[in-house]
């Protein structure tokens, strides 16, 4: 008796239970998300949800995908679900997952002020930080996973919701309730911006006009890739109209991202179907059962899913990967389990409107001339940043584009990319026309290559010059803190001041530069990199006891350092600098007929503890001058060179490009 009473009342507990749970599996964790209101994340039910969102989190951030996160549990799946943290099994942002949750934690942690929630927001911060490629842009699963899956992945709005989300806490909006910290900023800052530029790489080009986006691009070639059988190269409506979205709300847009909008819009508008109903056929349960496409001359329009990239044809397809030219081509299962028609692009062309005559491209630059620009301050100029003006030049110039800065500080982070060749930056005076930045090691917090992040100037485009400024890293004595850094090819800096303090000038890269009349300051290895660079009649100044120079010549490089008619100075009581150390093994410095104060050690270099260097580097100097020049007395691994030694350190032998030849090198046009 008491056997049957026990059965019965498992049974109807059972029964309960399963009511119970019946309704929970009712409801759609995204609409939890989304549609609570915000009293009911201090609920009982919302944290035990909350106990289940940290048990699917994986230990790298993220979270899987499609998964129903407040169906309650057993004790199995939660011992499953602890192995599976460890493995970072599934982790993706891929259909919404990782976002939503982060978006959980946030509004729970608003009502319950909770750290194991802010904790687990910002791990999930860090693992979208870590998941990015240095291209910019985000894979589907991170740990990558093989196929297709590792393409940068717009197809149901992954990268976007990343971008969105990042947008969301630099700008401070207050939609997350957690902020991330000081270092996840500043490196959300610089993801954001990597973000932008790998959208504006991407934008498919049809016969030299650009158009609009892919669902995944391959990540490496950048070019459109194929996903799952049915998800061939093509170009989106659906995932390039958030794209859109996302660049028309950037507040200051670039030239580039102007351009990317109005041709998308243009695009957009080329591409829609007009005259064309999509109707769905259910059966007596509300399952469609087909889906028809249906003539209707007042039907909203609606645009392909996929679209040829020759020609913007609509296509469809089975999963074996055959394309048909119409939706009623194609079997039940694809036809009706898939989105082949969207409208998303009507939300870009509804806003479109007032977005354009805020950022028309003619009110942007108050001249006509595009070749030359002025910068000023006090709105007196085309621009009042130097930014702005120069992300409104034209790309790849045939014409050199000059930018007239104004006297003025400016206190910007400038940046010429590498499609701004061809670009001279022209001060108004060297001592009045000031860029400056306080950017440094630690505060940039980007780990152990924070350095490189930290300048005030970085010029990564070809054929650009530089004039009449001065370029400030502003931070002090406080670490790594570069001014101006520069990696390309034929880069002239003339009548320039660059000041800071250590790693103030990062002269880098395998291409050729020329500083000229300029002056230099700093502490510690206030020149270093691995650039050819040809230093003529500067002042080097010395701010510590300390070393100058420390050059990361490549193996192969014929030259490295080269400074000629050059003032070696120094502040007042300084009295043990170093001409410079190996930064890399191979490195090359020549002084040649400079003046060495009395600072300089007689010595002369360090090996920076490297013995191997001794053997590798080349240092050497010709005919220098003053108390610093003590040759006898320099380390035996230098060289003091002879006069036919000499004669190769020429101008036009290190920077040339016409060596056997009478054309006018790229120098001598300054």
């Amino acid at each position: 008796m008491k056997n049957i009473k026990r059965i019965v009342f498992f049974a109807i507990t059972l029964a309960v239970c399963s009511n119970l749970y019946a309704q929970v599996h009712d409801k759609s964790w995204r609409d939890i998300i989304h549609k609570k209101e915000a009293a009911w994340f201090a609920t009982p039910e919302a944290k035990q949800m909350a106990e289940n969102v940290l048990l699917y989190q994986r230990d790298i951030g993220g979270w899987p995908k499609n998964v129903q996160m407040h169906h309650s549990l057993t004790e199995t799946q939660k011992q499953e679900l602890l192995v599976k943290k460890q493995t970072n099994e599934g982790a993706t942002t891929d259909n919404g997952a990782t976002i939503q949750e982060m978006l959980f934690l946030s509004k729970i942690y608003a009502q319950t002020r909770d750290e194991i929630y802010k904790n687990a927001f910002l791990k999930a911060v860090d693992y979208i930080l870590e998941a990015q490629y240095d291209n910019g842009g985000w894979p589907q699963f991170y740990p990558l996973k093989k196929g297709y899956s590792t393409h940068i992945t717009y197809n149901d709005d992954s990268m976007i919701n990343i971008m969105n989300l990042l947008k969301k806490m630099k700008d401070n909006t207050g939609y997350y309730s957690i902020q991330p910290t000081k270092m996840q900023l500043e490196k959300i800052n610089v993801a954001f911006n990597k973000g932008i530029d790998c959208i504006l790489k991407t934008q498919y080009k049809q016969n030299g006009v650009l158009t609009a986006w892919c669902a995944q691009h391959d990540e490496n070639t950048l070019l459109p890739a194929k996903a799952r059988a049915y998800e061939l190269p093509s170009l989106s409506g659906a995932e390039s109209a958030h794209i859109v979205l996302l660049l028309m709300s950037i507040e200051n847009p670039s030239k580039e991202v102007i351009n990317a909008v109005n041709s998308a819009v243009t695009w957009f508008e080329k591409v829609k179907i007009t005259g064309l109903r999509k109707d769905r056929i259910y059966n007596n349960v509300g399952k469609i059962v087909d889906k028809r496409m249906i003539p209707d001359e007042n039907a909203p329009a609606i645009w392909a899913r996929f679209m040829e990239l020759e020609d913007n044809a609509p296509f469809f397809c089975d999963r074996d990967g055959i394309k048909k030219a119409s939706l009623a081509e194609i079997g039940d299962e694809r036809r009706n389990g898939y989105a082949w028609y969207k409208n998303d692009p009507q939300l870009v062309l509804n806003k479109y409107p007032e977005w354009k005559a805020k950022h028309d491209l003619i009110t942007i630059k108050k001249n006509n001339d595009e070749f030359n620009i002025v910068v000023a301050k006090d709105g007196s100029g085309d621009y009042e940043t130097i930014q702005k003006a120069i992300n409104n030049t034209k790309s790849f110039p045939y014409k050199r584009v000059t930018i007239f800065i104004k006297d003025g500080i400016y206190k910007e982070k400038v940046k010429i990319h590498e499609w701004n060749s061809n670009l001279s930056l022209i001060g108004e005076s060297k001592d009045k026309t000031i860029i400056t930045y306080d950017d440094y090691f630690n505060k940039v917090g980007l780990g152990r290559n924070s350095t490189f992040y930290t300048y005030t100037l970085l010029v990564e485009a070809n054929k650009v010059v530089l004039k009449n400024l001065t370029i400030e890293n502003a931070s002090g004595e406080v670490g790594q803190a570069v001014a101006l850094s520069v990696f390309s090819d034929e880069v002239a800096v003339i009548n320039c001041k660059l000041l800071g303090n250590q790693d103030t000038l990062y002269a880098s890269g395998k291409g050729r530069q020329y500083y000229k009349d300029c002056y230099i300051e700093g502490t510690t290895d206030f020149i270093f990199g691995s650039a050819t660079a040809f230093f003529e009649n500067c002042e080097i100044h010395s701010k510590k006891n300390s070393y100058i120079t420390a050059a990361s010549t490549p193996k192969d490089s014929l030259f490295g350092y080269v400074f000629k008619d050059c003032k070696l100075t120094a502040d007042k009581d300084i009295d043990e600098v170093y001409l410079g150390r190996p930064w890399r093994i191979y490195a090359q410095t020549v002084f040649i007929n400079c003046d060495l104060g009395s600072h300089i050690l007689s010595e002369g270099w360090h090996n920076w503890s490297k013995a191997e260097a001794e053997k590798t580097t080349f240092y050497g100097e010709y005919k220098n001058h003053n108390v610093g020049f003590q040759p006898e007395k320099r380390v035996g691994w230098s060289h003091q060179l002879k006069k036919q030694e000499a004669k190769k350190y020429t101008l036009k032998n290190i920077l040339g490009k016409y060596k056997k030849a009478s054309k006018k090198e790229w120098y001598e046009t300054l």
